[in-house]
């Protein structure tokens, strides 16, 4: 009698053998990844139509300021902006150059078929039923391929929401690469994925399909920093004592984003990232925060500024440490299977 072979999981742990090495000369790479996403107001309940997308000019800027660093953006794009033309007359260029790549970003609750109700729980897409979540996917996959002309090879979850079935419908719609494991995270207390202690190395999900996950990068850094994935969750309810920790140089979570993150943090989070030989350093942020007063993050102009100076701070400090950037074909072609 013969076992069936088990269904590709996300969320399952990887065994030794899954992690992902990379062919010699790859090197300590890192991404740049942006949800690139409408703009709604984080405080609020979820709805279908209360957004707007007054940022994506802004994006132009952006993406010229990353061909100026020599780095190539990975824009997750979801389904109100895949479907604004003015996303494709902005990045359609770079994108069909290659000096930028473009990927699937899921919000569920605003992309079709609009068939479940709207709330908290079915924020999650890996949390609705499969065909759902496989139609609302191919619905904005599709809408992106049309919009931007090449076919998207790259997924992340909105809300970092994956489930059961993600990974095969991922692996169907020939998907090489998800990043939505946020390791060091919890979104369980809202009906989410727990991510606290998946590493933070690739593996692969699904070998034989040639689904690798790509973790976003956050790492523990302070005198405590081994301790950190015991310590960490047990002090979530305690704020304060969190914040004392990371001031007395004891634990500190560090998440590699601008977002709520200075750059002498980030460049300590490079720095355990690297102490920890991580081949793949993978950067994220919001598209919303390239104009102020869209997050909680970018309020005014000089906090935009602050945001440039950030990314030329890490861009130099990257360069410092021999980390250069990698590109999403880079990447798949350098996996070896």
């Amino acid at each position: 009698m013969t076992t069936a072979p088990l269904s590709p999981q996300i969320l399952r742990f990887p065994a030794p053998d899954d992690f992902v090495t990379f062919a010699p000369g790859f090197g300590t790479r890192f991404v740049l990844t942006v949800d690139t996403e409408e703009e709604f107001d984080w405080s609020k309940p979820l709805d279908r139509t209360s957004h707007g997308l007054d940022h994506i000019p802004r994006l132009a800027k952006f993406q010229q300021f990353c061909e100026g660093a020599g780095v190539k953006p990975i824009y997750l794009v979801d389904f109100p902006v895949a479907s604004d033309p003015r996303a494709a007359e902005v990045l359609g260029d770079a994108v069909r150059a290659g000096r930028a790549e473009i990927g699937v970003q899921l919000h569920p609750w605003v992309s079709p078929p609009h068939d479940e109700h709207v709330n908290v729980h079915n924020s999650f897409a890996g949390n609705l039923p499969a065909e759902l979540e496989r139609a609302k996917f191919r619905k904005l996959r599709d809408t992106i391929e049309q919009a931007f002309g090449v076919g998207p090879m790259i997924y992340r979850a909105g809300r970092y929401g994956v489930g059961p079935n993600t990974a095969a419908i991922l692996s169907d719609c020939a998907i090489a690469i998800d990043t939505s494991v946020r390791s060091r995270f919890d979104y369980s207390s809202t009906g989410g994925p727990n991510f606290r202690d998946h590493p933070l190395r690739p593996w692969w999900i699904d070998r034989r399909g040639g689904l690798i996950e790509m973790p976003l990068t956050t790492v523990f850094a302070g005198l405590l920093r081994q301790h950190g994935p015991a310590l960490y969750p047990a002090l979530w309810r305690v704020p304060r004592l969190r914040g004392a920790l990371a001031h007395l140089g004891l634990l500190d979570r560090i998440p590699l984003t601008p977002e709520g993150v200075t750059l002498d943090e980030a460049l300590t989070g490079i720095d355990m990232a690297l102490d920890d030989r991580l081949p793949l350093l993978v950067f994220s942020f919001h598209s919303p925060s390239l104009r102020p007063g869209l997050t909680p993050y970018v309020r005014s102009e000089e906090d935009l500024d602050l945001f440039y100076d950030w990314w030329r701070g890490v861009f130099a400090y990257l360069a410092h440490r021999g980390v250069a950037p990698a590109s999403v074909h880079e990447i798949i072609a350098a996996a070896q299977v």
